[in-house]
């Protein structure tokens, strides 16, 4: 038999698929509305439910249904008349149970309260508006009933006669009010009496809380110290008690916690900045360790951020001084906290330069330096220090030098002169120079592939590329910073302390802050661009000339024109006689008492003209300086002669022809003229040292021994040489070797011994041989009561 052909056409596969694509996707949608219908349909039951035993249990009825909303189909104007419910006190018990036994029914919970359905009864299609409203129960607006007192009953003879009275209308505002305060006093009375304790009670109580709070911060420091990958989260326990509420330890136990927290940073912290994941980091499987560390490192990061954040907000809370709302903490307590905040923040400046937000931290510090209390200016000032000290590479000292530098600028220059102080602790000792002689020392490149097969053979090559790959493994072994970037960091910092100097000298040359400005140009001035030396010895010569310094500050000024001169100013052809005169003519300015001021800043000053500079420097030059520093050696302290009696002696080595002083006869044409300011023509080769056989004769023996030593011509060797120890030592050195500062004498001065070393004569030995007989004689007799009659004696004695 043959097959019967199915007459209904195939489908094609592409229409099979299209279809069922369409079908799947229908029946879809039709299974998620339908869901969707039934979850509402089930909330809205279970929140009437819910509202409906709220209301039983409250005892008042209130409506289950808002009547001001809408409700499909019906059509409601009921919504300006507002029922008033009757009062509980007014139902009958019967009511009441009614009310209760059809709340547990979930049939009178899901039915429309406002019509007068049946329970089940189906909408009708057809059903007219006026239909509608008729069913709707009315609620006329009647006086409301009043409240009667039931009193006791009278029987007469027609029967019992019940007794009413009306209850007495009193405020409901006054009703409350008294019902709270009875309340109130009920509570008092019901609370137990809290028990008043003693001081010595509470000082008790006090350290017993305080102990146990120590412990519970030991032990989740300790355990986080021990594993602090696995006890991450024991961190954000031990940050939340910097909320301790307990106002008896409130203070302390915070204070603790700040530094117990800032100790396990340090500790903890790694050695590289973490940095977020990307999305294709975070989307990527990972093993069990590689997650561990992930999330050990995003907790540290979160609770460091935290931890940073809650040190700001007690700052801020002392700065403002305004109490909170938990009271916990009184505003006495502020600046201690505020205090521990900031000793914190500085250590972790110090410690973690390399870490996250370090940037924040010294966003913070910074303008804490300018602080109204010393103590903390102090303790910020000492931790830039420290830090520009510690820092090698550079990055975290220019990030603190352009915070600072906008911070002076921001506050237009009014600023503590101990904020450009810190510049001085900067690490900067050479900086990029110009593209022209940066050719000289290019850095190494390894060779190319062409460069190698044009100049070597096979052999060679081969030797070469090992050297190359023995070169590169050394330089990652290092792990130190290319000598290219450091210098790149240190001439941009220069670069800002600089603008930020030159704008004070520029904008502000009566400000407090000119001396710190003066010295750091001393001290960087070898690294200054020769294009500003010109102009800048202008500054300098026209603030020394207005008589608005002080004589430390003019001394500053002309310790920066010569390191200036002395470094890339050699190649100038610059004669600074003016800056010589002023040193001159103002030596004798220097304080001669106790404090010494300025005659360390003399001393390298100087040095920097006279020694470092003895090409440029002329005899008379040299003669008026020398003659000079002697008759100052005689009004200052020892210390300070010494210094200057060290530098004479060096002066004396530089210019083997200042021997002349020594002499007592004149050397050519005039006569010294000491009052005279121009050191060139004072004819200071006329004179000799006589001040020196003075200073031999001083009461300090080191005093004496440079004296004496100067007096012999300041020889090298022989008798009248130094020992190594005054010789080998610079006059600074020697200068605060000597001091006096602690008011004893350095050496200690010895007792002074007779020159005459002979018998000395005692007793009798200076008397007459017949007086001495006498006097023996009566000395070995009985006294008489007789008055004595010494001249007869005389008058035999005479004979």
């Amino acid at each position: 038999m043959k097959a019967r052909r199915n007459k209904k056409q195939i489908p094609s596969f592409r229409k099979l698929i299209k279809t069922s694509k369409v079908k799947l996707e229908n029946k879809l949608k039709n299974k998620q509305f339908k869901q969707q219908s039934t979850l509402k349909k089930y909330r809205k039951e279970q929140r009437k439910l819910r509202q409906a035993v709220k209301d039983a249990v409250s005892k008042k009825p209130i409506p289950l249904e808002n009547p001001k909303e809408k409700r499909p189909g019906k059509r409601i104007e009921r919504e300006e008349e507002e029922e008033e419910a009757l009062p509980l006190d007014m139902m009958d018990e019967d009511d009441l149970q009614l009310m209760k036994d059809l709340g547990q029914r979930a049939s009178f919970l899901t039915r429309d309260l406002s019509s007068s359905e049946p329970v089940h009864a189906k909408k009708r299609k057809h059903e007219r508006i006026i239909d509608k409203y008729e069913k709707i129960p009315r609620t006329l607006q009647t006086a409301p009933e009043k409240e009667l007192i039931h009193l006791l009953p009278i029987k007469d003879e027609s029967g019992i006669i019940p007794q009413t009275r009306e209850k007495p209308v009193t405020d409901s505002n006054k009703d409350e009010e008294d019902q709270e305060e009875e309340r109130e006093l009920e509570e008092e009375i019901t609370e137990d009496p809290i028990q008043e304790l003693t001081i010595e009670e509470h000082l008790i109580e006090r350290k017993k809380k305080l102990q146990e709070k120590k412990m519970h911060i030991a032990a989740l420091a300790s355990a986080i110290l021990s594993d602090p990958e696995s006890n991450i989260k024991k961190l954000k326990e031990l940050r939340s008690m910097l909320m301790e509420q307990d106002p008896d330890v409130a203070v302390t136990v915070r204070k603790l916690v700040i530094v117990s927290l800032m100790e396990l940073f340090k500790d903890i912290t790694p050695s590289y900045k973490i940095r977020p994941l990307t999305e294709a980091e975070k989307s990527t499987k990972t093993r069990k360790e590689t997650q561990k560390l992930r999330e050990f490192e995003e907790g540290l990061v979160s609770q460091y951020k935290f931890y940073l954040e809650n040190l700001e907000q007690m700052v801020k809370d002392w700065k403002q001084r305004k109490l909170k709302k938990s009271n916990v903490v009184s505003l006495k307590a502020y600046k201690g906290l505020a205090e521990v905040a900031v000793k914190s923040l500085c250590e972790l400046l110090v410690a973690l330069p390399h870490f996250n937000f370090h940037n924040n931290i010294i966003v913070l510090i910074v303008p804490l330096m300018n602080d109204v209390s010393k103590s903390i200016s102090e303790m910020c000032c000492e931790a830039v220090k420290k830090l520009f000290k510690q820092d090698k590479l550079g990055q975290a000292s220019l990030g603190v030098i352009k915070v600072i530098s906008g911070f002076v600028k921001g506050r237009n220059y009014e600023v503590r002169p101990e904020m450009l102080k810190t510049f001085l602790c900067l690490r900067i000792k050479e900086v990029e120079v110009k593209k022209d002689t940066e050719d000289i020392n290019k850095p190494k490149k390894f060779m190319t592939f062409k460069e190698k097969r044009k100049s070597l053979s096979r052999m060679q090559r081969k030797w070469k590329k090992a050297e190359e790959k023995l070169e590169r493994e050394l330089r990652e072994a290092e792990a130190s910073e290319s000598a290219e970037k450091k210098l790149k960091l240190h001439t941009e910092t220069l670069n800002i302390v600089f603008v930020t100097y030159f704008r004070i000298l520029k904008k502000a040359q009566r400000s407090p802050l000119l001396p710190a400005v003066l010295e750091g140009l001393a001290k960087f001035a070898h690294l200054i661009n020769v294009e500003f030396f010109d102009d800048l010895l202008v500054v300098l010569h026209t603030l020394i000339e207005s008589g608005d310094l002080s004589y430390q500050e003019s001394l500053h000024c002309v310790q920066t024109a010569f390191h200036i001169l002395s470094g890339q100013g050699d190649v100038l052809n610059i004669d600074p006689m003016k800056f010589y005169t002023h040193l001159y003519k103002t030596l004798f300015k220097l304080h001669a008492g106790a404090t010494n001021e300025g005659v360390e800043i003399v001393l390298q000053c100087l040095d920097v003209m006279l020694t470092k500079r003895r090409k440029q420097v002329s005899q008379q030059r040299a003669l008026a300086f020398i003659k000079r520093l002697c008759t100052l050696a005689l009004h200052v302290l020892p210390n300070s002669s010494i210094g200057i009696l060290a530098t004479t002696r060096i002066l004396m080595h530089t210019f083997p022809k200042t021997d002349l002083l020594l002499d007592s006869e004149s050397q050519g044409s005039g006569v010294f003229l000491p009052e005279l300011d121009e050191p060139e023509y004072c004819n200071a080769q006329n004179t000799a040292l006589w001040e020196l056989h003075t200073l031999r004769r001083h009461y300090h023996p080191i005093v004496q021994r440079f004296a004496a030593h100067l007096i012999a011509g300041a020889p090298s060797e022989g008798s009248g040489a130094l020992k190594p120890e005054l010789s080998r030592r610079s006059a600074a050195e020697l200068f605060e070797a000597y001091s006096m500062a602690e008011m004893t004498f350095n050496p200690p001065v010895e007792s002074s011994n007779p020159k005459i070393k002979g018998k000395v004569l005692q007793g009798d030995s200076f008397l007459n041989e017949d007086l001495n007989q006498l006097i023996k004689r009566y000395s070995s007799e009985v006294a008489t009561e007789l008055p004595l009659d010494f001249t007869k004696y005389l008058k035999t004695s005479l004979h």
